[in-house]
């Protein structure tokens, strides 16, 4: 269309795809108050009971007065077709490069641009250091690692708030800006499963926990009493915050993936410190393959291999014992792990087998398995509403186990009653070799004075 003196051109009419949470932050950060483009839709997967949702207005802003609606991403055609939408916007995480490139010939069919919004674009700069924890897939022990370098600031007298990507699963207006501190307030704020998944193991070493749906707020407030900001990703996103040290975690279950998935290989590309975890339960070969393919395609980066120490409360509880493995739910649905620590600590204890609950799956989680039917050894620990946190417990009190283990970062029987013997497995991150992660954390803070 051809523009002279007194006419403006129409602002572009976009739909963005996401899965609440990077789609959030691009619109806030990069859209919400650009006039030359008009978010008509969010689209929404890979997360129970986002979709159906309104983003709302008093997030949204004055140009959006009825906020913008959420529909399921099954609907992203006919959308394109009914608003005549000019671009999609793709915004989430752990998605394979042929099945991003799938979705982006699906818009390009429908007649409208596929655009990606960026790290530079994206990422908000902060008055305070940041040291980013990222990964190339879901569940290669991110949360771990953080704690590890929270400590290690603690024990340097540094005060560090973790800031957590997002996982707005609640009322979105009320996620604006959100503080943990406490177990209390995990349990006053009715956080889901996955939230405590990521928030407990922190608070409970006396660190503060800040997420939400604004992060430039949150980043705000979290630099009113941070000495050191840690961002903490989710699944294999890149950090919503300009990073002055960007550790990114490889996994040796899954050798291999840093190359297969977006946006996982930016981050692997992006590192400062390549870190491969998990190495006391993988094979060589698969940590030497790692090895050389962060000399091959980041040789800059520096190498960090580090175990993930895998403890039960009572292994001899295992020990013969036909076991349900409960597992931390992202890993193993969207990550696409066959097994996690429960399951690697049974087979550790001896135990007779792993029960596959598929078959006493009740109400949501039937679904789940149906979705996802790699899962024949584990249930994910789903919990993102309280009706389905309610199948969780009716699926594992159904099913044929003799004890069940615990492998989620919670405790999970502080929120479910389970009618079975239990033993809880956790994990750590500990360093293998020097220089580790406390080498990187000390070098880092001398570069800035800070030590």
């Amino acid at each position: 269309m051809s523009v002279t003196a007194n006419t403006i051109p129409a602002p572009r009419r976009a739909i963005i795809m996401g899965a609440a949470g990077r789609d959030f932050h691009d619109f806030l950060v990069t859209l919400k108050d650009d006039p030359t483009i008009e978010v008509i839709a969010f689209t929404a997967t890979q997360i129970p009971g986002i979709d159906d949702r309104t983003f709302p207005a008093a997030l949204a802003g004055p140009r959006y007065p009825d906020g913008i609606p959420i529909h399921p991403e099954d609907e992203l055609t006919a959308l394109i077709a009914e608003h005549d939408i000019d671009e999609v916007l793709f915004a989430y995480s752990d998605v394979a490069h042929t099945d991003l490139m799938h979705k982006a010939s699906l818009v390009l069919a429908a007649g409208a641009d596929f655009r990606i919004i960026g790290p530079d674009a994206s990422m908000v700069p902060s008055s305070k250091p940041v040291i980013s924890v990222c990964a190339v897939r879901t569940g290669v022990g991110k949360s771990g690692i953080s704690r590890r370098i929270f400590e290690r600031l603690r024990e340097h007298g540094l005060k560090a708030v973790d800031i957590r990507h997002p996982m707005p699963y609640r009322d979105l207006t009320a996620m604006r800006v959100e503080r943990y501190a406490s177990i209390e307030d995990l349990d006053e704020l009715g956080v889901t499963v996955e939230e405590r998944e990521e928030y407990e193991h922190l608070v409970e070493v006396g660190a503060v926990v800040m997420a939400g749906v604004d992060y430039e707020a949150i980043l705000r407030e979290a630099e009113k009493e941070a000495d050191v900001i840690v961002w903490d990703g989710g699944n294999n996103d890149w950090p919503f915050y300009k990073s002055d040290l960007e550790i990114v975690a490889l996994d040796p279950h899954r050798p291999g993936h840093e190359r297969m998935y977006f946006p996982g290989e930016v981050n692997f590309l992006r590192a400062d410190v390549l870190l491969i975890n998990k190495v006391n339960t993988a094979e060589q070969s698969a940590v030497d393959d790692l090895v050389a393919a962060a000399a091959t395609y980041n040789p800059t980066a520096r190498l960090v291999l580090t175990d993930s120490e895998i403890s039960a409360s009572d292994p001899s509880a295992l020990t013969g014992k036909r076991v349900l493995a409960v597992e931390d739910g992202p890993t193993v649905t969207h990550g696409g792990m066959r097994y996690g620590a429960a399951a690697l600590a049974a087979k550790a204890a001896g135990a007779a087998s792993l029960v596959d609950a598929t078959p006493f799956a009740v109400g949501s989680l039937k679904d789940t398995f149906a979705k996802y039917p790699h899962m024949t050894d584990v249930l994910p620990a789903m919990g993102y509403s309280a009706a389905q946190l309610a199948d969780l417990e009716a699926t594992i009190n159904a099913t044929d186990a003799d004890v069940v283990a615990i492998g989620t970062p919670i405790d999970l029987a502080r929120l479910i009653k389970i009618d079975k013997p239990m033993v809880r497995v956790t994990y750590r991150v500990v360093d293998r070799e020097a220089p580790g992660i406390d080498e990187v954390v000390d070098d880092f803070l001398r570069d800035r004075g800070m030590l």
